[in-house]
């Protein structure tokens, strides 16, 4: 999770004002704070989220311990894609997390015989994203989804309208099982070339080639 720290910063016997740091990774924010507080001329210290909440320093301290041992720091890359000649559908998300001081990925796909378009198989290909998130226990966190369907990104962040009713019931879906597991999505856009894992894993999926793996990520 990114933060940002506002605090208030007082001269001795003088004026007093409010500063606001550039956003930057929370257990990095907690030791700015704790370096602010030590000089004793810094009151008020809170830090902000992307989502506007507001946390003191103690209920960071727990934060950060309470996640140590669950996965957190959650990437979610997710691809779909649509065979016209078949009718067939390949779904693939590629989730990057961090659990007790180490790094893993999980990667996962899925065939499927019952979507209709292209668009419908992206949204099935995040959809499978949060079902491996609700498998992982991850709740109540921010997650960053990554994908390369401007149909998808642009729908979800409200940007475009969603017209089709199936798009729209999957865009609901998605809604209800984000509250369901209370987390707090922030949507990606990239290039095609930079979501290639997710997209060989909707084609491997096409191709009748099942991937469920997880694997640590070795620290360069």
């Amino acid at each position: 999770m990114n933060i940002l720290i506002e605090w208030i910063y007082r001269i001795p016997k003088g004026p007093e004002t409010v500063f606001r740091s550039e956003e930057m990774p929370a257990a990095q924010a907690l030791l700015f704070a704790e370096d602010l507080e030590r000089t004793k001329r810094a009151k008020s210290i809170s830090f902000i989220d992307r989502f506007d909440s507001t946390w003191t320093v103690k209920e960071m301290k727990g934060y950060l311990k309470g996640i140590e041992t669950e996965p957190h720091n959650v990437s979610v890359y997710f691809d779909g894609g649509y065979d016209i000649a078949t009718s067939k559908s390949g779904l693939g998300c590629v989730i990057y997390y961090e659990q007790s001081g180490k790094s893993y990925r999980l990667r996962q796909n899925a065939p499927s015989a019952e979507l209709t378009s292209n668009n419908e198989a992206e949204y099935a290909a995040l959809y499978l994203g949060l079902q491996e998130l609700e498998l992982l226990n991850v709740h109540h966190l921010p997650v960053r989804f990554i994908g390369d369907s401007q149909v998808v990104i642009n729908q979800l962040t409200g940007e475009w309208p969603v017209l089709e009713n199936i798009l729209s019931g999957w865009a609901d879906r998605i809604d209800d099982k984000l509250k369901d597991l209370g987390i707090q999505p922030e949507y990606e856009l990239v290039q095609r070339k930079l979501n290639s894992e997710a997209d060989r894993l909707a084609t491997q999926a096409l191709n009748g080639v099942s991937i469920t793996a997880t694997s640590e990520i070795p620290v360069n």
